[in-house]
């Protein structure tokens, strides 16, 4: 399964088995983490067989059960942080999907605590619950095509990107992003992404857009 195929059968997911990871599940995770973590200037972490993180009264109100290990997102504070731990975030749900493991973007409702290194210039934002899911979720109702982007007389890969992006998760299911595809300046043709002012915006924005260029294909496109 490649990431983009993972795209079309991942699904949040918040009851887990006691089931821990193998090695190998967890040794390719820690590598790609690695990758992200140098190329955007992050400090996500997985940790394994933690129990409390997401047990407290807010967890147990979203239904989570079982789930005791996770991605933790931290960074550097930066403008663009949100956007970066969203997009590189994503690449590890999807890759999670692909090694047979479920996931779940959690923000706001976990418990820090000392098994996550921040330093003093970091931040941590939010947490992705990864492991072996009772069930394999449910697809997430989308607006009109039309809410995301001007999709008529665009090139295929435009339409494709915008549609890929479409299945990204976002918090409340808010979906609040949209695609612009700009008058040619360059040789490349340049996308605008933008997302309106909500909480977790940035992050929503960022696993939008590592979506869109999934499926666009970063060869035929630059961002603005």
């Amino acid at each position: 399964m490649t990431l983009q195929e993972a795209t079309l059968v991942r699904h949040s997911v918040r009851q887990y088995s006691n089931r821990p990871l193998t090695e190998e599940q967890a040794k390719i995770l820690r590598q790609q983490i690695a990758e992200s973590n140098s190329a955007k200037n992050l400090h996500m972490q997985l940790v394994l067989n933690d129990t409390k993180a997401l047990s407290g009264i807010l967890a147990k109100f979203l239904r989570f059960s079982g789930a005791s290990n996770y991605i933790a997102m931290v960074g550097k504070q930066s403008p663009s942080l949100h956007e970066n731990l969203g997009y590189e975030g994503e690449r590890l749900v999807l890759l999670a999907q692909t090694l047979g493991l479920n996931t779940c973007w959690v923000g706001g409702t976990f418990s820090r605590n000392h098994n996550v290194r921040v330093d003093h210039d970091e931040m941590y934002v939010a947490v992705i619950a990864i492991g072996h899911g009772l069930t394999q979720g449910k697809q997430h109702t989308s607006k009109p095509v039309s809410t995301f982007a001007d999709i008529d007389g665009k090139p295929e890969w435009f339409r494709r990107g915008v549609e890929c992006a479409m299945l990204a998760p976002s918090a409340m299911n808010r979906q609040n992003f949209h695609f612009t595809l700009l008058p040619a300046t360059s040789s490349l043709p340049t996308v605008k992404a933008t997302s309106k002012i909500a909480a977790f915006a940035g992050i929503d924005l960022g696993i939008a857009k590592f979506h869109f260029q999934l499926a666009a294909g970063e060869e035929n496109f630059r961002w603005a």
